[in-house]
């Protein structure tokens, strides 16, 4: 993994952010605008007060003052009214750019092989696309922009302070370089303990997304206490982390402080010198003036560091948001072929596949399915008849042999085309937390609801849907969690069947049910199949007896081929398999 930096201003990583700035171009020059009217603004008040107690105090000129305060009076609102509309400019900016940020990189997430999934924790994904985006989004709001204001008002301040009195500014900045010292540590110090409460962040995210969706393992085991304690470690490292960067401010804010009030002493003593020897020089309207100098002055310049480190963390989470997006593992959808029809006849021809480059799963697999035709895979666990399903759909690609449909190479097909026309019903059914209209349809706006009663119906769960509250509209939370694992198989054959495809795979799909969903499932199947190349893969030898062909995997290769009957006699592996499930006292055996 490379090293992340994060440093603040990394050009091309600015620009590459600033890409997203440009649609909204207009907020950014309005920005701009504001932040330089506040930093021209804010000198003037102190330069009013003075000018005030100078010219109408000092001469009990009280309809002067009455007019300066006036004066006073709508500056304070117009100054108020700029850093206003600054604060919601600047917002506005960064949210909107974090936005379209965020839809692409779910956009690009979304696309991503499986491949990229097996070797990344989900809960780093979530970090990348929430909290690592919010650092982003304060580029804006309180980094770059923040930035450049707070060194446009120093910068002004000082030359107004200068033109005022240039001796009485030097004695007053003398105390500066050791600010400039104090800063320059602290934003070292800081910054690698913001790096290290993002990585901390990231693990925190990953550990409970991975526990709470596997909590009925914990359960199942009684593994609380054990993972109870390795979550305090984990949370334990989050909490120190900020520790440390709370101990950095807390030591930060009190030198300024000193440092702030040296200067604030070094001007009493001057300016008192000076009005004692010398009561022309300096007045006592410079005096308060340059009290309010000080304080302004040293506000941006204090708060300059956190600005700082608040720039480099968005530069960190926009590297490592950047690093996803550069993730060169979508599939390649080079082709363009995507007829009116798919037929949906199956060929491989010598495929070899490996999921990590090294150790085939498959082994020079070579079979043929006509179009509408039933094709059964079984085998022991491992034996590579999942792997045969995930590379049909291109979700990895082969590493040696051809894959073809009608005569056509799967990478000819357009990409959404292919897996369109390719259905597939799993053992482990997802559903979102969502309607089971929206479920079945996943909100596809061509499907409608009478073609889901219809398929309903056809399948056999209208009933069961229709006593729920809401009917269709009734929410099944996530992952399905208020239906039986049979009620929620039913709604995956649903909506394999709204989405018509040339081409059905049932992976396992009848493993998880009881005996008599099962069977209004094989009524629903034996529906479903009709037209279509069906691929099934089973435990239960029972629901593949009727295939066309079955296909014996063990390791990764193909030992047998042929109906049952013909298999049955060749007493070979596909006998084992089925003595072990019908012989063995009536029980039937997973294999």
């Amino acid at each position: 993994m490379s090293k992340i930096t994060g440093d603040a201003f990394n050009i091309s990583l600015l620009r590459r952010v600033f890409q997203y700035v440009k649609p909204y171009h207009k907020i950014f020059v309005w920005a701009i605008v504001l932040t330089v009217l506040l930093a021209i603004v804010a000198p003037v008040r102190p330069f009013l007060i003075q000018y005030t107690l100078d010219n109408y105090i000092m001469k009990d000129d009280y309809s002067g003052l009455l007019s300066m305060t006036i004066v006073m009076l709508i500056l304070l609102v117009l100054q108020a009214v700029i850093q206003f509309s600054h604060t919601l400019l600047t917002n506005m900016l960064g949210q909107s750019a974090i936005r379209d940020l965020r839809i692409n990189v779910f956009n690009h997430i979304t696309q991503l092989r499986l491949k990229y999934f097996d070797k990344t924790p989900i809960g780093q994904l979530i970090t990348r696309t929430v909290s690592d985006l919010e650092t982003i989004a304060e580029i804006f709001s309180e980094g770059l922009i923040v930035i450049i204001g707070d060194v446009l008002m120093v910068i002004v301040m000082i030359g107004v302070m200068l033109y005022t009195d240039w001796a009485l500014t030097i004695v007053v900045l003398l105390p500066m370089p050791l600010l400039v010292f104090a800063t320059s540590i602290f934003q070292k110090s800081i910054k690698s303990a913001f790096q290290e409460i993002r990585t901390e962040v990231s693990n925190l995210n990953t550990y409970l997304q991975e526990h709470i969706t596997g909590i009925s393992i914990i359960q199942y085991f009684a593994r609380e206490e054990q993972e109870y304690k390795k979550f305090l470690k984990i949370n334990g490292r989050y909490r120190d982390a900020n520790i440390r960067s709370n101990w950095y401010y807390s030591i930060f804010f009190p030198v300024v402080e000193i440092i702030s009030a040296m200067s604030l002493g070094l001007l009493v003593w001057y300016g008192s010198k000076s009005i004692l020897d010398k009561p022309l020089d300096v007045t006592p309207g410079t005096i308060a003036s340059f009290i309010i100098y000080i304080g302004m002055l040293f506000r941006p310049i204090r708060e300059l560091a956190d600005k700082f480190n608040t720039l480099q963390m968005g530069m960190v989470g926009a590297e490592r948001v950047f690093k996803v997006l550069d993730t060169d593992e979508s599939t390649e959808n080079t082709g363009v072929f995507a007829p009116d029809k798919m037929e949906g006849g199956i060929s491989f021809n010598q495929v070899w596949f490996a999921y990590n480059e090294e150790n085939y799963v498959l082994k020079n697999i070579s079979f043929e399915v006509k179009a509408g035709k039933t094709v059964a895979l079984v085998g022991a666990t491992g034996a590579g008849k999942s792997s045969t399903i995930n590379i049909l759909n291109r979700f990895y690609e082969i590493q040696k042999g051809k894959i073809k449909i009608d005569g056509i190479s799967i990478k000819d097909y357009e990409l959404n085309y292919l897996r369109s026309n390719i259905a597939t019903v799993l053992q482990d059914v997802f559903l979102f937390s969502d309607t089971i209209f929206n479920n079945i349809t996943l909100n596809n706006p061509e499907i409608r609801m009478e073609q889901v009663v219809d398929a309903a119906k056809k399948v056999g769960a209208h009933d069961f849907i229709e006593k729920l509250p809401g009917s269709y509209q009734y929410n099944v939370m996530e992952r399905g969690a208020t239906l039986s694992a049979g009620q929620a198989q039913l709604i995956s054959f649903i909506r394999a069947l709204v989405y018509n495809p040339s081409i059905l795979v049932l992976d396992e799909a009848t493993s998880s049910v009881d005996t008599e969903t099962e069977m209004l499932i094989q009524r629903a199947i034996e529906n479903l199949m009709q037209g279509r190349t069906s691929i099934v893969i089973a435990h239960r030898l029972s629901t593949i007896q009727k295939a066309d062909e079955i296909i014996v995997l063990d390791k990764g290769e193909i030992k047998e081929k042929g109906t049952h009957q013909e298999l049955l006699k060749l007493n070979g592996y596909y006998k084992r398999l089925y003595d072990l499930q019908f012989t063995s006292g009536g029980i039937k055996t997973v294999v």
